[in-house]
C-alpha cells in the first residue's frame, strides 16, 4: 500500500482466512533513508519489487504473530529493520531472476520438510546447485545462510505447537526436525532466550 493512496483489496476462499498486515511510520521510512544517504524514498519502486516477492520480508511477518506479546522494543526494531531492507535494495546486487527463484524453492522444501532430517545437501540437490552455490545465492538473497533460515523456520514451529497444543517436548522435537530434545532445547534457547519448557509455561499460564 502506498503513503496517501488507498488500496482495495478482495479475496475468494473456501475456508478460514488469516492474515497479517503491517504498516511502518514513515517517519522510520524518512528516517531511514536518510541514514542511507538516499534522497527520499521512492515508495512506487518499493511496492513494485515487493510485489516479485522478498523471502526476507515473508520469513520476517511469518514471524510477528508469535512475537504479538513482545514489547514495543521488539515492534520498533522489526520495523528499522524493514525499511533498512527494504531502502538498501538497490546498493546491493540483485541475486539473477533463476538463482532467486532458486532461493525461494529451497524455502519452500524447507517449509514442507521440517519434520524430515532435512540437510542442505538434499536441498541443493533438488534445486540441482552444489552446496557451495546454493549457500552463497541464498546468502545473498536473504543475508543469512539456509542453515540459519532452516532453524528459525524450525524454532517457529515449536513455539507454536508448544503455546498452541498439549504435544510433548519429544513429540515436537520430532515434529520439528531435530535429532534430540537437547539439540531442540539448545536452539531453543539460543534464539528465544528461555528453554521449551520455560517458554510453555509463560504462554500458557
Amino acid at each position: 500500500m502506498l503513503p496517501g493512496q488507498s488500496t482495495v483489496r478482495s479475496y475468494t476462499t473456501t475456508s478460514v482466512l488469516s492474515t497479517v498486515q503491517v504498516h511502518i511510520p514513515r517517519t522510520i521510512v524518512e528516517q531511514t533513508a536518510d541514514q542511507l544517504g538516499k534522497r527520499g524514498p521512492d515508495f512506487e519502486a518499493l511496492s513494485v519489487a515487493l510485489g516479485t516477492g522478498d523471502p526476507v520480508v515473508e520469513h520476517i511477518i511469518r514471524s510477528l504473530p508469535a512475537n504479538r506479546e513482545a514489547s514495543d522494543l521488539y515492534a520498533e526494531s522489526a520495523a528499522a529493520f524493514l525499511a533498512t531492507h527494504l531502502l538498501s535494495q538497490g546498493r546491493m546486487p540483485r541475486v539473477p531472476g533463476h538463482e532467486h527463484a532458486a532461493v525461494r524453492q529451497g524455502i519452500a522444501i524447507m517449509q514442507d520438510r521440517l519434520a524430515e532430517p532435512l540437510t542442505l545437501a538434499d536441498i541443493a540437490a533438488e534445486l540441482h546447485l552444489s552446496l557451495y552455490h546454493f549457500v552463497r545465492v541464498f546468502r545473498d538473497a536473504t543475508g543469512v545462510t539456509p542453515h540459519r533460515f532452516l532453524t528459525r523456520l524450525r524454532i517457529e514451529l515449536a513455539r507454536r505447537l508448544l503455546s498452541e497444543t498439549n504435544l510433548t517436548i519429544e513429540q515436537i522435537t520430532q515434529r520439528c526436525g531435530f535429532a534430540a530434545p537437547s539439540a531442540l532445547s539448545s536452539a531453543f534457547l539460543r534464539q528465544v532466550g528461555v528453554r521449551p519448557s520455560a517458554y510453555r509455561k509463560a504462554t500458557t499460564g
